[in-house]
């Protein structure tokens, strides 16, 4: 079922995201502890499961929603400060991915049964992982998001909130 988007509230949805993204962090976090404690059991395969089919879609589409509708107007505005904060934002997705992309084939593993990545490893990747995330997510939260609500509010954001739901119902439809 394709994510909808309230028109008026394409911020809150943003921000909505980011509540998901952290709680799934947090579920990669108690899913490697436990196969690293207990193993991989049927919960733990379908746990992994979830968390890899969330961030290969979810977050990658919330990464793209920045990139099209608050970025841009973060590099227009001519402050040195929020243009250097838009690139470091821009700079950390691809970072994010990079970091989700070692860890996505053990947590592939996992959703398929197999235990042959080393836990410790995959943790230590984790690490890094929810660290990025977590200052992401705070300078978005503190200075990028606010800083666009007032640069787009002349704006008509139901187009931007249209464009993300469309772009979801898209993939869920490939996927489908």
């Amino acid at each position: 079922m394709p994510v909808t988007i309230p028109p008026p509230g394409v911020f809150e949805f943003l921000d909505a995201t980011h509540r998901r993204i952290a709680d799934h962090v947090q579920r990669l976090r108690l899913l490697v502890d436990r196969i690293a404690t207990d193993g991989l059991d049927r919960a733990s395969q379908e746990k992994a499961r979830e968390v890899l089919d969330f961030f290969n879609t979810e977050a990658r589409q919330h990464h793209l929603d920045e990139e099209r509708h608050i970025f841009p107007a973060l590099l227009a505005s001519g402050d040195a400060d929020i243009v250097q904060a838009a690139e470091r934002l821009t700079q950390d997705h691809g970072w994010l991915e990079e970091n989700w992309l070692s860890i996505a084939p053990s947590i592939d593993a996992a959703a398929d049964g197999s235990t042959w990545f080393d836990t410790d490893e995959l943790s230590h990747a984790l690490d890094v992982f929810e660290a990025l995330y977590q200052d992401h997510m705070l300078l978005e939260e503190s200075l990028a998001y606010p800083e666009a609500r007032k640069r787009l509010e002349h704006l008509d954001t139901v187009g931007m909130g249209r464009e993300m739901a469309q772009r979801r119902a898209k993939q869920v439809s490939k996927a489908g």
